[in-house]
C-alpha cells in the first residue's frame, strides 16, 4: 500500500509536535543546599537543602565522593536553578563533575551538572574553609 506525500508530511508533523510538547512539559525550579567536604586525595561530602518546585518546598539530602588531587575541608552553600524536570523526584540522581578550585578562608564555585534523568543544575556557591582540589566528583541528590 502506498501513502501519499501529504499523508506522510502530516504524520511527520504529528510526531514532531508530540516530541516538542513532551519537551515543553518540562519545568524548572530553584535549589539551595549546603555541602560539607573533607578530603585527603579521596574525599567525602554530605549535606542537605531545599528544592522549590511549583510553589512547594521539598527537603533534599546530598552525599558525594571525590578522587584526585584534593586536600582540606570546607563548607559550600550552593543556590541555583534546576531545569528539565517534570516532577520534584526527577532531581534525585547522581551528578558527576570534573573541576578544580580552592578556598583559603573564602572562595566561589560555579558548576553545571546533569543527572541520568536529564535534570540540569546550574549552581553558584560560596565556599568557606581551606581546600585545594583538582578532582573528579560525584554527587547524589535525594528528594525526601
Amino acid at each position: 500500500m502506498m501513502t501519499s506525500p501529504s499523508l506522510r508530511t502530516l504524520a511527520a508533523a504529528v510526531v514532531a509536535v508530540g516530541a516538542l510538547s513532551g519537551a515543553a512539559l518540562a519545568d524548572s525550579g530553584t535549589i539551595r543546599f549546603s555541602v560539607f567536604k573533607a578530603a585527603f586525595f579521596v574525599g567525602g561530602s554530605g549535606g542537605d537543602g531545599t528544592l522549590t518546585f511549583k510553589g512547594r518546598n521539598y527537603p533534599i539530602s546530598i552525599a558525594g565522593v571525590s578522587g584526585g588531587l584534593a586536600f582540606g575541608a570546607s563548607k559550600t552553600n550552593f543556590k541555583g536553578r534546576v531545569s528539565n524536570i517534570r516532577r520534584a523526584q526527577d532531581v534525585s540522581g547522581v551528578y558527576a563533575a570534573v573541576g578544580g578550585g580552592g578556598a583559603a578562608i573564602k572562595g566561589a564555585q560555579v558548576i553545571v551538572m546533569t543527572n541520568e534523568k536529564g535534570a540540569r543544575l546550574e549552581l553558584t556557591g560560596t565556599q568557606v574553609g581551606l581546600q585545594v582540589n583538582a578532582d573528579i566528583s560525584g554527587l547524589a541528590i535525594t528528594v525526601k
